[in-house]
């Protein structure tokens, strides 16, 4: 009888279901993050999940989409009226298009994207000239004449020192889109402005949903970017974040002791995409990176989004609170049923056949808990 209890007790002390509490929780916890367009990068992303008290954003390309977009144009057909001066529209988009795509530049991206869309005409350019900061520069014959146009695109400092006074029409737009924290490119022809090309970057659709539910999750929002107050406290404001939570000009030393500071008051966790966030996300309790970020950023990360959406966050921190709540519900249950089967079994009272029947219910309680997850 003594040997058949002492069997019993090998068989209920056996940690099957303890050595599966964890793993089979983390292994159900990954593919339910994998589904839903989230890589954990290490099991520890999901216990450092729980506690979190702030929330850092980056700003391009993490609550905006970090490509730029032609968002308005401005044109003016004849700003001197006379006819010597006078240009059709689709002449001025075919001569802004013309030149935007021979640079490489975001914004001129931006334009010519937009008006190949649109189904502008390219011309034959020459002498195109090129300088950092301030635009681009070119010639295109004319076809009225057999004199060329010179033809200017760039910034409103720069195309100002080359052209007369800007009509109302134009200095209106340019002051809208400083408004609206947008960059504008000036179209300058033979030193007159006829146009106004606004460009920005546009905010996603879900980052203002993102934002609220963290916020009535009772989790604080902050706005750190290394963009203008402007720019900052626009892009901040739309998604919901608090004005005195944004924080702007920032630069990668500057987020760091932001995240530091932080940290002295609660469980940090930092969201960005780039090179200038990598070490405030190294630093953070615990850290997301958008998958269409720089190598630097994912690699600091404990979290990468492949799903670019800021919903996926949200998912992140709910897979890993569920997936922490499961682990110590199995843990728990593994540790119940060592401590109350395994008198039971040294007092002769526990078969090994009907040991072997408890150990494995309690591993298939511990699988079953852990499906729970999806």
């Amino acid at each position: 009888k003594s040997v058949t209890a002492a069997v019993a007790v090998l068989v209920i002390a056996c940690p099957c279901a303890l050595g599966l509490a964890t793993p089979i929780a983390l292994m159900v916890a990954t593919g339910k993050a994998a589904k839903s367009g989230i890589v954990l990068r290490s099991p520890r992303s999901i216990e450092k999940a729980v506690g979190i008290t702030d929330a850092v954003f980056d700003k391009t390309g993490t609550i905006t989409t970090g490509q730029m977009v032609l968002l308005e144009m401005t044109l003016i057909n004849n700003p001197l009226s006379t006819e010597s001066t006078a240009l059709s529209t689709s002449q001025l988009l075919s001569y802004a298009l013309s030149i935007e795509s021979l640079d490489s530049h975001p914004i001129a991206k931006a334009i010519s994207v937009s008006l190949l869309k649109q189904g502008v005409a390219k011309v034959d350019v020459s002498d195109f000239e090129q300088t950092p900061g301030a635009g681009v520069a070119a010639r295109i014959p004319s076809s009225a004449t057999s004199a060329s146009k010179a033809v200017l695109i760039g910034s409103a400092i720069s195309i100002a020192r080359a052209t007369t006074e800007f009509a109302p029409k134009l200095t209106q737009a340019i002051e809208s889109a400083n408004q609206r924290a947008n960059s504008v490119a000036i179209l300058a022809i033979d030193g007159l402005a006829y146009g106004v090309f606004e460009v920005g970057d546009l905010i996603k659709p879900e980052s203002k949903q993102a934002v609220e539910r963290l916020q009535s999750s009772g989790i604080n929002t902050w706005l750190v970017t290394g963009d203008n107050e402007t720019a900052g406290i626009s892009m901040g404001s739309a998604v919901g974040i608090p004005i005195d939570h944004i924080f702007a000009s920032a630069t990668p030393e500057d987020k760091l002791a932001f995240v530091e500071n932080l940290q002295q008051k609660g469980k940090v966790l930092m969201i960005g995409d780039g090179i200038n966030d990598a070490a405030a996300i190294a630093k953070a309790d615990l850290s997301i990176a958008m998958g269409s970020g720089t190598e630097t950023a994912i690699a600091a990360a404990d979290i990468t989004l492949i799903r670019p959406s800021l919903i996926a966050v949200l998912d992140a921190l709910a897979i890993s609170k569920k997936s922490v709540k499961v682990i110590k519900s199995n843990l728990g249950w593994a540790f119940f049923y060592n401590v109350a089967f395994i008198p039971v079994a040294a007092s002769g009272n526990l078969s090994p056949m009907y040991a072997a029947a408890a150990m494995a219910a309690s591993s298939l309680v511990v699988v079953t808990n852990s499906l729970r997850i999806r």
